[in-house]
């Protein structure tokens, strides 16, 4: 018998179609015509043991028991799928022949391998078994990667990469919740206060924002700005530019701070002759962005209709399983493979049929000329979040008609020309000074006509000009202006900052490692993330703006930078995408990261403990009674 484990239900049905039939439906799997079987986890059916369960006495959190470091590792079955996992190791062990349907990522592979690892199996049965890798649950789809299966061997360093990861996190998180939640109790503070690799950088960015806020003084700056007249008395207008002799009035972004100074200009230059220095006119192209990854769909949904990135989430899933409407939500990669180009038509084709857009809508639509997005060679376990050619008459939620209509926008935009425009640089000198401006021309809206108008700020026209022409400064004019502190941060924002974390980091080596692996957090991980800050009474919503809480200053202030900042991170995704090509070995990531932990809980240890006084814990109500002996997670994801 052929067994197939899928990573979920709806996935698990999706491959029983396109396989032989009739099928008979069991508890927990469905066997196959042929006396195949299909069988699914539900998530993650283990997780890692808690602390007490290696030993009782690590139940009461006491700091001489830090830092807990399993000698050997154990899994145990999550209560509410136990039954399931019966069921797949049942199945296992009555297979001759394994496939492994684990979601196309990290997280994917190590789900079922681990599931695997639980059945002593012979070696000759573990070398047989192969990955299937789904992305479109559409049948056609499912059928074609069903003739693609590949050996699960291929694998085995990306689930060795996803349990250092795993493991790592628990280390870090469990001991580091404890060591911080005891100083907090030492300094009078009822709550957990909850460590994590990627949730405390997070947590460390929107202090940081609240901070600079709180602290910003706002200070006037100065512009200039010329009206000009040409010969035939056509006007336009222009902005001085200050030169190299003005730097010690300048600000560090070039902002002129003394008034005297932009006084001295408009007194210098308003009534003087002037020469057009410069006349550039060129055409300009801006070309669609590529197709949604899901941090890419989140941030955008924030900003359209202000859906949170858990709510975005949880639709595309919807979306991909119940409705079957979009590939693979959970993806990195912005690129579509070769092969994908040959059904453009027949998704276009969907989507019109399903309401989305019109014919007259798509008319400069173009799906003979292959694009960018179509590149093999960017695209890896997964690609861009794109329609499938899936028509329905199922209705659909308003969340879920939003965010189904972005990514059919975001794809049908592919094949559309781009958006074009005429340039127009001018400069001029009057009485020593540089004056300039840019001026855009539409030529073609392109891809543009299915986006929303904005209400843009209007364009001059400029009159013919030519270099070496005279003009007039009719008059000049100081603008006054002030600085503004930064916006405090929002879903899209900050699901943006997490994106490109990079530019949050000073080191020049870490910062190229966080651009090169994505940012803090995975796409699967980031909604998650920022909703258990919430939860843990971290953070706070007022409106869309979000801030950190007295807690949550709290702990990045007691916590060393190490921990407050996103270079750990970096220096893990660099380690853990080496494992996964076979270019470091797990102890070689796992030692140090332990002995770096046992400095951390030192510092954790003397920490000042008085910052924490009279901070109310927000969140009582989830860890009522078990303060007097203990205060633990509920979970092991509590401090991921």
């Amino acid at each position: 018998m052929k067994l197939y484990i899928a990573e979920k239900p709806s996935l698990g049905r999706a491959i029983a179609a396109a396989l032989p039939k009739p099928h008979n439906k069991k508890d927990g799997y469905i066997e196959l015509g042929n006396g195949d079987c299909v069988t699914w986890c539900i998530g993650h059916l283990l997780e890692q043991a808690e602390p007490d369960d290696y030993d009782q006495a690590y139940k009461k959190w006491q700091l001489q028991h830090l830092p807990i470091v399993p000698q050997q590792w154990q899994l145990k079955a999550k209560s509410k799928t136990r039954k399931q996992l019966t069921t797949v190791k049942k199945l296992i062990k009555q297979a001759s022949h394994i496939v492994h349907a684990g979601d196309p990522d990290r997280e994917g592979q190590l789900l079922v391998d681990e599931v695997i690892s639980q059945v002593t199996l012979p070696e000759s049965k573990k070398h047989s078994i192969e990955r299937l890798l789904i992305s479109d649950l559409n049948l056609p789809a499912v059928k074609k990667a069903l003739t693609q299966l590949r050996s699960n061997s291929e694998f085995i360093p990306l689930s060795v990469s996803a349990l250092a990861r795993s493991r790592a996190d628990w280390l870090f998180g469990m001991n580091l919740t404890r060591a911080y939640t005891l100083a907090g109790q030492k300094g009078g503070y009822k709550g957990v206060l909850s460590v994590g690799r990627v949730q405390t950088p997070v947590l460390g960015l929107v202090v940081a924002r609240d901070k600079e806020i709180n602290e910003f003084v706002s200070k006037p700056f100065y512009e200039v700005e010329a009206h000009m007249l040409t010969h035939e008395q056509h006007g336009f207008t222009l902005k001085w530019q200050p030169s190299e002799a003005c730097k010690p009035y300048q600000d560090s972004e070039g902002r002129v701070l003394s008034r005297a100074l932009a006084d001295n200009v408009v007194s210098r230059v308003s009534g003087q002759d002037g020469v057009i220095t410069k006349v550039e006119r060129s055409e300009k192209k801006e070309q669609v962005a590529l197709p949604y990854n899901l941090s890419a769909l989140q941030i955008d949904a924030a900003k359209r209709f202000g859906l949170a990135a858990k709510v975005v989430l949880d639709t595309c899933q919807n979306l991909y399983e119940k409705h079957t409407l979009i590939t693979y939500p959970r993806s990195d990669n912005r690129y579509l493979p070769n092969d994908h180009f040959n059904q453009a038509q027949d998704i276009i084709c969907s989507i019109v049929a399903n309401g989305v857009f019109t014919n007259e809508q798509l008319s400069t639509v173009n799906t003979s000329k292959k694009v960018r997005c179509f590149n093999d060679a960017k695209v890896a376990a997964h690609h861009a979040i794109v329609p499938t050619n899936k028509k329905t008459n199922a209705q659909l939620t308003t969340t879920e008609r939003q965010v189904y209509e972005l990514i059919c926008r975001q794809y049908v935009m592919q094949f559309m020309p781009a958006y074009r425009y005429h340039q127009t640089d001018v400069e001029a000198q009057v009485a020593g000074g540089r004056f300039t401006t840019k001026a855009k021309e539409e030529i073609e809206q392109g891809y543009k006509v299915l986006l929303p108008k904005k209400a843009d700020k209007e364009e001059q026209i400029l009159p013919m000009l030519s270099v070496g022409e005279q003009v007039l400064c009719e008059s000049a004019k100081r603008i006054d202006k002030n600085t503004t502190p930064p916006a405090h941060f929002t879903d899209a924002t900050l699901l943006a900052a997490m994106t490109a974390i990079s530019r949050h980091v000073k080191d020049k080596d870490i910062r190229k490692v966080l651009r090169e692996t994505d940012g803090l957090g995975t796409e699967a991980t980031r909604a998650s993330i920022i909703e258990l800050l919430f939860k843990r009474g971290f953070l706070t919503r007022n409106g869309k703006s979000i801030t950190a809480t007295e807690a949550g200053v709290a702990l990045i202030n007691a916590l060393p930078e190490t921990l407050s900042t996103p270079d750990l991170t970096a220096h893990w995704e660099m380690a853990l995408a080496k494992i996964a090509e076979k270019q470091l070995k797990y102890t070689d990531f796992m030692s140090p990261l332990v002995s770096q932990l046992s400095d951390l809980i030192e510092q954790a240890k003397t920490c000042d403990s008085r910052q924490f006084a009279h901070i109310k814990s927000q969140v009582k109500s989830k860890f009522k009674g078990a303060r007097r002996k203990s205060v633990r997670p509920r979970s092991k994801k509590a401090s991921a």
